[in-house]
């Protein structure tokens, strides 16, 4: 991506920084329900508790942490968040050792780790704003991308080699000790950092609270963009854990055969990230992102045709292949296109308020598919699922005022 483009070494901190943490999260992948079962014998109803619970309750918390952090230097913040979710996720394998491991404190990690995840994004976004120059965001963002799809790929297979040969808790340490050293990497990227100006308002009021909200509903582009990406989020993830039930149960796949069907096709992924920013300088920012986040859309509902065989688990990776290769280009383009949108005074509120809203929805439509499923069967459900996800093309903007570095572009061309 981007050609060997240097962005600096600041950036090249950060993205250490980024690539070990995400790393270590995607090396941890399902550590957690897997310690539930295996370590403490949690039923499904505990195990699919933890699952939600951490999404839903770490989104409500993280609301007042939008604010809070908008006003604060953001890579003090970073590095705070970074450290938390060290201390967090290190308890575990601590209370494990001292035979203490409760279900409790796995639901309590679960929380803070997940709002300690969205005030750390928030902050990363208006960090990378102010490190880099606007014309270079896709390429970072292009970067930072490309790095998820690679660990998404490597990690959890490394994972569950890990967790066979060690068991779960070694994975969660491991991930402790990611988030440690992206910690080292956030503060080496240095550089003095003026405090945001603060207006008079009292802290923590209820303004502060709603203005990420208000920011993204009030614009002409970023309103359709994020209903569009949160409808389209959380019918994806809904839809997984079915898949799950679809492969491993009546269909009789191997669990090696559906980590293959999960992490083959983010190659995708990774190919679309690379391909983002030569298309946009071909095509254009608006054009790429309503044609991928159009193709998104269109892939999922073939996973209800999933049959046994061979053939039925080439069908799997051959339609997230796709889904992920759209997705893969949609995501930087529309993180720089946010970016660029929001105002800098309020940029940590809006990314707080688009990753608490995805978050709870995601956590909401996984539980209200769940109980459709359970109502008809999991086949029907991701049929559901992939039905509406046809209509959500029709959410994205089809026109709206160009970006601030799209006007700049054209002035000094005009």
């Amino acid at each position: 991506m981007g050609g060997g483009r240097s962005l600096g070494w600041r950036f090249g901190w950060l993205w250490a920084a980024y690539a070990v943490s995400t790393f270590g999260t995607w090396l941890a992948f399902d550590a957690f329900p897997l310690i539930a079962i295996l370590v403490l014998h949690a039923g499904p109803a505990q195990v699919s508790v933890l699952a939600a619970a951490g999404l839903a309750v770490g989104a409500v918390v993280a609301v007042p942490l939008g604010p809070w952090v908008e006003f604060r230097r953001k890579r003090p913040v970073m590095v705070a968040m970074d450290l938390v979710r060290f201390a967090a996720l290190l308890s575990v394998p601590v209370a494990f050792a001292l035979g203490r491991l409760g279900f409790v404190q796995l639901l309590v990690v679960s929380v803070v780790v997940a709002a300690a995840g969205i005030a750390f994004t928030a902050a990363g976004g208006a960090y990378l704003k102010a490190l880099v120059r606007p014309e270079d965001l896709l390429v970072a963002n292009g970067r930072l991308e490309s790095t998820t799809w690679t660990a998404t790929v490597l990690g959890p297979p490394l994972g569950g080699a890990a967790i066979g040969l060690f068991g779960p808790v070694l994975t969660v340490a491991a991930n402790a000790v990611s988030h440690l050293l992206s910690a080292v990497g956030v503060y080496a990227t240095g550089g003095r950092e003026p405090r945001p100006a603060r207006t008079d308002v009292p802290p923590l009021c209820v303004g502060d609270l709603l203005e990420g909200w208000r920011c993204i509903l009030a614009h002409p582009v970023l309103r359709p963009l994020f209903l569009n990406t949160v409808l389209v989020n959380s019918l994806i993830v809904a839809a997984s854990p079915l898949l799950a039930v679809l492969m491993l149960g009546p269909l009789g796949f191997a669990p090696w055969q559906y980590g293959l069907a999960f992490a083959a096709p983010c190659v995708g992924g990774l190919i679309g990230s690379r391909l983002a920013r030569r298309l946009v300088a071909r095509f254009g920012r608006h054009r790429v992102m309503l044609t991928a986040g159009a193709l998104r859309a269109c892939w999922p509902l073939g996973l209800a045709l999933v049959h046994p065989g061979t053939t039925g688990l080439v069908l799997v990776i051959a339609v997230q292949f796709g889904l992920m290769t759209c997705m893969g280009v949609f995501n930087p383009v529309l993180a720089t296109d946010r970016l660029d949108r929001v105002p800098a005074d309020r940029t940590v509120r809006t990314l707080s308020a688009w990753s608490v809203t995805n978050k709870a929805a995601v956590a909401a439509t996984t539980a209200l598919w769940g109980l459709l499923a359970a109502a008809t069967d999991p086949r029907a459900a991701i049929a559901a699922a992939g039905l509406l996800l046809l209509a959500t093309p029709l959410l994205l903007p089809r026109r709206g005022p160009a970006s601030r570095h799209e006007r700049e572009r054209t002035r000094d061309h005009g």
